[in-house]
């Protein structure tokens, strides 16, 4: 499966469609233009195996650069469209890369960048500005015909750096390089989500990371049609799917946060009755958020858990979840175990790390120490999260082991208080940290993000206050809850926690020095 094949039967067909400007590319065009990004590559002397890296918006040309890389056989790494100049200059230098894309929006911190990646070629979509030429322009002077020696190239992605700096994920093994090679996204989606050539997929988060990446494209792999969110909006996302007729889509707890956060008038405006499965992943979603989706779309919400380094996939669906409130399924590609710290496997629920048995091997580029300590003396690997397992197989996770609170010798996970806080209707977001204290060691912190940052905010700290001391045993109750007008959370839902523990840790540097 590749979109060349639909390109051939049907090329009016559109591949994706910008669901804000309307903008359409069809399969034709998508195949014309990859075409020619091609022979660009080829003409800059890059070969199989090679790198490029992306740094764009979700932009209209960000797939005729993807599958121009993905049939040059070229190991392609999509920057966040949110890094500083550091961070940009870091991860192009990480993944050796040999071309660097980026966008016209981004080009301050594109240019700033420049200087510090010599003897790597640079790009711009959208237009160009300094040393930058026009991506657009330099391809059109190449022929819209197959490069002679195409080859299936495939994504490096980094970790989102949510507890330190990112790491490129390669998977293990040589992967198939004919371009007819079956898509495995493809395949699930057909398998789990009843996915056919005419799926109509809803993409609301940016390209640049796994998920979204790796489901659009294997739709275009499919021959269905992709609708790119330029942006999210909670209620243009419910309008997009009524407009578009979307009958599948992926989101993140987030997402369904902010639609349920809608008022009741604005989510019974819209139509989507036209979703047959729609799919979320990527961070816990909170069982009272859950359950309210379900009542709201039906049993067609699916879950699964799983990593950019692709060592485990588990998956639940509707029925499975109610049954299992919490879970989020069964090994499907590996089996799950739950493992002391010597390594051991542990009984149904006694928690522990979560290990993958039997998964898809990975390693972190350059960094053989990272990718050893992802692995236990049985060679099963990890992701880095602490759950359960219940008696019929169901994993549970509790939170990401870099989380965890120590306070007076107890383990508290800030999980299970951010859950209960974001289910308050005057919170939009919450995050849950381990600050300093001399006589616990640490105390539990809450950060809230208000619905209404007009609010008055020593009330509403009274109120949350008594909520969690009503619904938490009291070790667990946040001792301080502070305030910020919108919490550092990556687009595709992570929180970036670390930097508001470390803000709390510094301060209590300073006051030490």
């Amino acid at each position: 499966m590749h979109p060349s094949a639909t390109a051939r039967a049907n090329p009016d067909k559109p591949a994706y469609i910008m669901a804000y400007s309307g903008e359409t590319v069809t399969y034709g065009q998508l195949d014309a233009r990859s075409n020619q990004g091609a022979h660009l590559f080829r003409s800059l002397g890059l070969k199989r195996g090679d790198a490029v890296a992306f740094f764009i918006e979700n932009s209209p040309r960000y797939y005729e650069l993807l599958w121009a890389a993905q049939r040059s056989g070229l190991r392609f790494t999509c920057l966040s469209s949110k890094l500083t100049t550091g961070e940009v200059e870091y991860i192009v230098k990480d993944c050796e890369a040999k071309v660097f894309v980026a966008s016209l929006p981004l080009a301050e911190t594109a240019l700033a960048a420049a200087a510090l990646i010599p003897g790597v070629a640079l790009y711009m979509v959208g237009g160009e500005a300094g040393p930058y030429q026009s991506f657009e322009a330099a391809r059109s002077a190449f022929p819209t015909t197959p490069i002679a020696d195409q080859s299936a190239g495939q994504a490096m992605l980094y970790s989102s750096g949510t507890t330190g700096r990112p790491k490129g994920v390669r998977r293990a093994g040589t992967p198939d390089a004919s371009l007819e090679a079956p898509n495995p996204l493809a395949n699930l989606g057909m398998m789990l989500y009843g996915w056919t050539p005419d799926v109509v997929y809803l993409s609301p988060a940016p390209l640049y990371h796994a998920a979204p990446l790796g489901w659009s494209m294997a739709v275009q792999a499919l021959g269905g049609t992709v609708i790119l969110m330029e942006r999210f909006d909670a209620e243009d996302a419910l309008r997009f799917i009524e407009q578009y007729k979307v009958t599948s889509a992926q989101w993140v707890p987030t997402h369904f946060v902010r639609m349920l956060k809608l008022p009741e008038a604005v989510r019974a405006k819209y139509d989507v009755s036209s979703l047959v499965s729609v799919f979320h992943a990527a961070a816990p979603c909170p069982v009272p958020v859950k359950e309210q989706m379900i009542a709201w779309w039906g049993p067609i919400v699916h879950e699964y858990y799983a990593g950019t380094e692709g060592n485990g996939f588990c998956i639940i669906n509707s029925a499975e979840w109610l049954a299992h409130k919490g879970s989020v399924g069964r090994g499907l590609t590996a089996q799950v175990k739950i493992c002391d710290e010597d390594g051991e496997p542990l009984p149904p629920r006694a928690e522990g790390m979560v290990f993958f048995e039997g998964g898809g091997q990975f390693e972190y580029h350059g960094d053989a120490a990272k990718t050893a300590e992802s692995k236990n003396r049985h060679g099963w690997t990890t992701l880095g999260d602490v759950g359960w397992l219940d008696e019929e197989g169901y994993l549970y996770l509790t939170d990401r082991k870099s989380f965890m609170i120590i306070s007076g010798g107890v383990n508290i996970y800030p999980q299970e208080i951010e859950n209960l806080l974001i289910t308050h209707p005057k919170v939009a977001d919450a995050a849950v940290v381990g600050a300093p204290d001399e006589e616990m060691g640490e105390k539990v912190v809450a950060v809230i993000q208000p619905m209404d940052w007009d609010a008055d905010h020593e009330a509403l700290r009274n109120e949350l206050m008594a909520y969690t001391r009503q619904n938490l045993s009291h070790v667990k109750a946040p001792r301080v809850i502070d305030f910020m007008q919108e919490l550092p959370r990556h687009q595709t839902g992570k929180l970036y926690k670390r930097l508001i523990r470390d803000a709390y840790w510094a301060k209590e540097s300073s006051r030490i020095a």
